[in-house]
């Protein structure tokens, strides 16, 4: 563990010229009034309930479904992202990683209802890695919903996203969308995404996006949000794919840091061995 942090500490320091991670990006999304708290409390209760299988989320890894012990390690990573959005007084937060199977997904679903576990908080979750969506069939969603088309016009986020419990928000796609980077790059985004939080009034907003080094989603939508988190792969992604996403993230946003996912070797000083 402590000579991956080291590499990517090195990586880091290493880089000449660019932007670094952590440097403070400008949005210009539409500035929208915030709904009475009453409305929002109606719109959060109108959307229509997701009921989970216990069963499922664990077949599928997502230990902050319950929380306890199992969730421990997730529940460390919320607080920090908590204490990096209200100090930065950020409300977006992207979940990509370099290549597939780094396990962003299940690490945005275990942050999601990690988050879900606190009552004062409200979180959406939404799908936007729509050349290969795979929310929907880790939840056990059955209902034809659509963020694409959410995005695209031709649905109502009302109608397309499912509640779970009080305060945790989720749309997802039934399957892969045509020209998803057009889509993400859509000079009408930011109002749609600007209305659902006018609407909704989320402490914090998660896309969970397309790896960045087989597309270029990630990058077309980037400036949309406040901050990254980049997931990798132990013993899977390098150290090279690492610098060169935080490279090209930086340009646009914030780079909140790198979560190192399925690690099947930790130290005893660590205390737990999570694989999630």
């Amino acid at each position: 563990m402590e000579k991956i942090q080291s590499a990517i500490a090195k990586a880091r320091a290493e880089r000449v010229g660019g932007s670094q991670p952590g440097t403070t990006a400008l949005r210009t999304d539409a500035v929208v009034a915030s709904s009475p708290a009453g409305d929002v409390a109606t719109a959060w209760q109108a959307l229509p309930a997701l009921t989970l299988s216990s069963r499922q989320m664990e077949r599928n890894r997502i230990v902050a479904f319950r929380g306890g012990s199992a969730a421990t390690g997730v529940d460390m990573l919320r607080t920090r992202v908590l204490q990096q959005i209200r100090a930065n007084n950020w409300h977006r937060l992207a979940i990509t990683s370099p290549s597939a199977a780094c396990g962003k997904s299940t690490l945005a679903l275990n942050l999601a209802f990690s988050l879900a576990r606190q009552p004062d908080l409200r979180t959406l979750l939404l799908e936007l890695d729509l050349r290969r969506p795979s929310l929907g069939s880790m939840l056990g969603v059955s209902r034809d919903i659509s963020f694409s088309g959410v995005l695209d016009g031709t649905r109502q986020f009302e109608s397309n996203a499912m509640r779970y419990g009080d305060n945790l928000a989720i749309s997802t796609n039934p399957g892969p969308s045509r020209n998803p980077a057009e889509l993400l790059n859509s000079l009408h985004v930011p109002d749609v995404l600007a209305d659902i939080e006018a609407r909704y009034d989320p402490t914090l907003t998660i896309f969970d996006m397309s790896p960045m080094l087989v597309s270029d989603d990630t990058m077309a939508f980037a400036g949309q949000v406040d901050c990254v988190l980049l997931v990798a792969a132990a013993e899977a992604t390098t150290i090279k794919e690492i610098d060169q996403c935080e490279r090209e993230l930086a340009a646009q946003t914030n780079v909140m840091g790198v979560v190192l996912n399925k690690c099947r070797y930790m130290g005893p000083e660590y205390g737990y061995d999570y694989d999630y």
